[in-house]
């Protein structure tokens, strides 16, 4: 069985479907979550008072970092990045990409030095970086105008991408990370 939630932040009211689906990893993290107050049935939806606090923590506990996702996603074969995929899904140059990474366009062009581990290092970064953020800002392409322009006010106004240039991307994830459960941005 599969269940559909859909909260109302204003009232703490979910608004709860259920349809009959094989169960997966997702469903049972679902169905582990408490509910308190009481539940009424209305055809197949029910109303329950759902516990938000409860949720937001165990969705925190139970996925994985957005970031590794995205990162996935533009692997070849060898288990290196592909950075043409990922110049042309941000819709930029190899050329581009190298500049937004700090690295000299010569390196994604040659594919001894694309795969070298400074480069695919660099390009790592930026992808966690950018799959953090993308639910926040709206999408990739606009998590990626966030990382090369926004600036960050806890690292004195520099932006993500002047930070992953110096090799602090550490720095910026530790911050998100921060930011995503709660703290002062």
């Amino acid at each position: 069985m599969h269940v559909k939630c859909h909260i109302n932040r204003a009232n703490g009211v979910a608004n709860m479907s259920t349809i009959k689906r094989p169960r997966s990893a997702r469903s049972a993290r679902i169905d582990s979550l408490k509910t308190k107050g009481r539940s009424t049935a209305l055809g197949s939806r029910m109303k329950t008072k759902v516990d938000i606090p409860a949720i937001a923590a165990a969705a925190l506990t139970q996925t994985k970092p957005r970031g590794g996702r995205l990162v996935g996603t533009f692997l070849d074969a060898k288990g290196h990045i592909s950075v043409g995929r990922v110049a042309k899904r941000f819709g930029m140059s190899k050329g581009q990409l190298a500049e937004t990474i700090g690295l000299k366009p010569e390196t994604v062009y040659r594919a001894a030095r694309s795969a070298a581990p400074k480069t695919q290092t660099r390009a790592t970064e930026l992808l966690e970086i950018i799959g953090r953020i993308a639910d926040w800002a709206g999408g990739e392409k606009q998590a990626m105008a966030w990382y090369r322009a926004e600036p960050i006010a806890a690292f004195g106004g520099r932006t993500a991408e002047s930070l992953v240039k110096e090799g602090k991307a550490s720095a910026v994830r530790d911050y998100l990370d921060h930011v995503a459960t709660g703290g002062f941005a």
